[in-house]
């Protein structure tokens, strides 16, 4: 029995639970999945979360260039090319925000974040789908260019939804990452001090 490795997990699990129970003070539900992406999506998207939420339907749009608008809110560690699908006529769009597209090694820890947010309406998605004689339901393979088509952060490829600075802002401070560990950051080349022992010009 590995009695120390036993008290860390019982000690970080423990640290876990008190987190967890003040992120669910402030969002107001039990943190299970979902209810926290489905928080956080509606305060930075400005989305009115239905009080009981059917499988099609999380809320819609109050504001912006879809208000009105009914959505069903998504979100997975990676982008894995898939997604759960349903074929509701109340749905109008999908909302889905993810980590990281890098592929994570097998029982690597997939750290809770959001990288990358796509906005796909739901009709054309379904029919761009049974074009290529997709199943429509749970883990739906999407094809990658209408990824890249939908995305709204950090690439604004989606004409039809774009973010103010202050939801790019707040997108920010949920990357599953440091800052100075995302791809593409420059770091700041260190200054080469001179030798101990070299005379100073």
């Amino acid at each position: 029995m590995d009695e120390d490795g036993l008290k860390s997990i019982a000690m970080l699990l423990q640290a876990r639970n008190e987190i967890e129970a003040r992120i669910a003070d402030i969002v107001g539900r039990p943190l299970v999945h979902g209810h926290l992406s489905d928080w956080i999506a509606a305060e930075i998207f400005d989305i009115e979360l239905e009080p009981s939420a059917s499988h099609a339907v999380d809320g819609w749009f109050r504001s912006g260039p879809l208000a009105g608008r009914t959505v069903n809110i998504k979100h997975y560690t990676r982008v894995e090319g898939l997604l759960d699908l349903t074929d509701s006529d109340e749905l109008e769009y999908y909302l889905v925000m993810t980590g990281p597209r890098a592929a994570a090694r097998p029982g690597a820890h997939r750290p809770w974040g959001i990288d990358h947010v796509y906005v796909f309406d739901a009709f054309e998605l379904t029919q761009s789908l049974r074009t290529y004689m997709r199943r429509i339901g749970v883990a739906t393979s999407v094809r990658s260019e209408l990824w890249h088509a939908a995305e709204i952060y950090p690439r604004a490829a989606n004409p039809s939804f774009k973010l103010t600075p202050t939801q790019v802002a707040a997108l920010e401070g949920f990357a599953s990452a440091p800052a100075s560990l995302r791809p593409g950051r420059r770091r700041t080349p260190r200054t080469r001090l001179p030798n101990a022992g070299s005379a100073a010009v």
